[in-house]
């Protein structure tokens, strides 16, 4: 479980396939203080940590994690929004992130607005029930609210702090993001869906 409040960036250092698997390694400043078998949201994928070394740490991702994310086209040196799993004694300064990527998204404009960054994204329609404006998203690991939501856009507005320490400074328009819905949403969608 996350906040979508992200700790570190951190750089992919080398891809391995195993299998249908990939191992990646990955160098972080919050690399060293990591354990293996902790629940990492790397860019809003929960992994586990199979491996630490001194400021590096190691991941696998299965097949359907790849297919299903943006994890299958990640390169050596490509940047990651790091979190560390939610401490319950701690605050929820964004909301409940899974780690659990439903889609992919991608970003079809960014306006600069004098101080902040808007960002429009497309998304499959089918998924159009689960946003709400003022509602909760996550992107690429990063808890936003959600703005003027329709059946196959949203924007989210991004403050400086967010774009200079995530990767959201690194992303082009046509670039794909991984989406994660309010998981309070997906649940009210479902019952919905039962009752008719």
């Amino acid at each position: 479980m996350f906040t979508g409040i992200i700790e570190a960036l951190g750089k992919i250092i080398s891809i391995h396939e195993e299998g249908s698997n990939r191992r990646f390694i990955i160098e972080s400043k919050i690399s060293s203080e990591l354990k293996i078998d902790q629940s990492i949201s790397h860019d809003g994928v929960c992994l586990t940590v199979v491996n630490v070394s001194e400021n590096q740490h190691e991941v696998i991702a299965v097949d359907e994690t790849l297919k299903r994310s943006g994890l299958g086209k990640k390169k050596i040196d490509d940047l990651l929004n790091l979190e560390r799993s939610l401490m319950m004694n701690g605050r929820i300064d964004g909301h409940i992130v899974q780690g659990h990527v439903d889609d992919v998204a991608v970003c079809k404009k960014i306006k600069s607005q004098d101080g902040s960054w808007l960002f429009e994204f497309r998304y499959d329609e089918k998924n159009s029930p689960l946003l709400v404006d003022k509602g909760s998203v996550c992107i690429n690991g990063v808890s936003l609210t959600v703005m003027k939501p329709s059946k196959k856009k949203f924007s989210v507005a991004i403050i400086p702090y967010t774009f200079e320490n995530t990767n959201f400074h690194l992303m082009k328009e046509d670039d794909e993001v991984n989406i994660e819905f309010d998981i309070i949403g997906k649940y009210v969608s479902r019952i919905m869906k039962q009752r008719k």
